[in-house]
């Protein structure tokens, strides 16, 4: 492990000396949001974005202390394990590597959970409107012009509209919204418009309340569902973090000499960093379970 330190400190300097007007860290991110914009599934620069103008992004205090607290936690945790400083600050600057994810993955979770309420607002909306014009595309131009919808849902609503009229038909439009909010709702009332629209019912108002009412209870579910998790993520994080400290109890039951005597083993220094990343990555996995699929349906 003092090796593999070796080879990131010796990465950092022939970077900075390749580099010496451009800060290293910032390089190294540079690139990792170059690698990340050109192969990720969309842009989490339009997700940083959106969440910076919500007010919610890490301020430099709040990463300040995440630094702090991660640092101290992955020196004592690693330095219980191993007995052994030049690891313990190699685990200390891996821990300082995972706050930018968790970032991403803060920032994810806020995304989904604001574009979900807005998928909500657009649902309950476009019924609402269809109830008074009986047309699928004033209801969209009528939601549009209401000032109910922010970007990029209502950036997507325009363009619903726009392929409207240039086909003479809803059914790209619908396809469009389909594809780009993958929700029950929207598929659900989309398909009911369909209906209404080509096929015709007798009985369309009290379909779409029936469809307002479904909405509702969908979007308490959700919410329950979202303190359900926040109680859920608490308890985990508790837990993961105990089994870090498992190798107290293996201490304790060993005794501190015997315990030092097995880290001479190179086998059982393995098996100790397997545990760590393990429990790590157990942890990471939570986390990404957490703050993701929020508003899923």
């Amino acid at each position: 492990m003092e090796f593999l330190l070796l080879i990131l400190i010796g990465t950092i300097v022939i970077i900075y000396r390749k580099n010496p007007g451009e800060n290293a860290y910032r390089f190294i991110v540079t690139q990792v949001s170059t690698v990340y914009n050109k192969y990720a599934p969309y842009s989490f620069k339009v997700v940083h974005e959106k969440v910076k103008e919500l007010g919610l992004t890490y301020s430099v205090k709040q990463y300040t202390t995440q630094v702090i607290i991660f640092s101290l936690g992955a020196f004592v945790i690693s330095y219980l394990y191993f007995y052994n400083i030049i690891i313990s600050v190699l685990y200390v600057v891996l821990a300082i590597l995972v706050i930018p994810y968790l970032a991403y993955l803060k920032y994810h979770k806020i995304y989904s959970e604001f574009i979900f309420e807005q998928i909500q607002v657009y649902t309950t909306n476009v019924i609402m409107e269809f109830m008074t014009t009986e047309s699928f595309v004033k209801a969209l131009e009528g939601v549009y012009a209401s000032g109910v919808l922010e970007e990029p849902v209502l950036s997507d609503v325009k363009r619903m509209i726009d392929l409207a009229y240039e086909k003479g038909d809803i059914t790209d439009a619908i396809n469009f919204m389909n594809k780009k909010y993958d929700y029950y709702t929207v598929k659900n009332m989309h398909q009911l418009f369909i209906q209404i629209t080509k096929e015709g019912s007798k009985d369309a108002r009290e379909a779409l309340e029936n469809m307002l009412s479904d909405i509702d209870m969908l979007v308490e579910s959700v919410y329950r569902d979202r303190m359900d998790r926040a109680s859920f993520h608490k308890t985990f994080v508790r837990y993961a973090l105990m089994l870090y400290l498992m190798v107290m109890l293996v201490q304790y039951l060993l005794g501190i000499d015997t315990y030092l005597r097995l880290l001479d083993s190179l086998i059982v220094k393995i098996l100790l960093h397997a545990v760590v990343f393990v429990n790590s990555f157990f942890l990471l996995g939570g986390e990404k379970y957490y703050s993701e699929n929020v508003g899923a349906e």
